[in-house]
């Protein structure tokens, strides 16, 4: 029943260690043992009995949710795609503006492609604002 084991310490893998999650665990190892016994009692070979009992056993969702354990936050992509952008169009002005200082110091050229460049991270914080706005 090692297989049996070794899902249920996969499915709890995420959840505290404490006595009462613990001992659910070990019922529901106790439950899926006496279901793969069962099955073997009608005729499943061992391991044909092993993967039955798992599959109707399904997910634990509900059960995380009984014991309290929350789900880890998602980072907002909209946050790190502004700070990506940010940087991205400093970087791409302070190569802008260097090609125009040592190629034609006289001619300033340089702001037109600045400004351009400067709706990206505009446009970032708009949606980042939206979705900040929206939760």
């Amino acid at each position: 029943m090692k297989k049996i084991n070794h899902h249920i310490d996969e499915l709890f893998k995420d959840m505290p260690r404490n006595t009462e999650t613990e001992m659910v665990k070990q019922e529901i190892i106790e439950n899926l043992e006496e279901k793969v016994f069962y099955l073997m009692e009608q005729g499943k070979e061992e391991e044909d009995a092993i993967n039955k009992a798992i599959v109707e056993f399904g997910d634990i969702e509900d059960l995380k949710k009984e014991l309290g354990v929350k789900e880890p936050e998602k980072k907002s992509m909209a946050k790190l795609n502004l700070e990506f952008s940010l940087w991205g169009s400093g970087l791409i002005a302070a190569f802008f503006i260097f090609i125009n200082l040592y190629y034609t110091p006289n001619t300033i050229w340089a702001i037109y492609p600045i400004f351009a460049i400067l709706w990206w991270p505009l446009s970032m914080y708009f949606v980042w604002s939206r979705k900040k706005w929206s939760e």
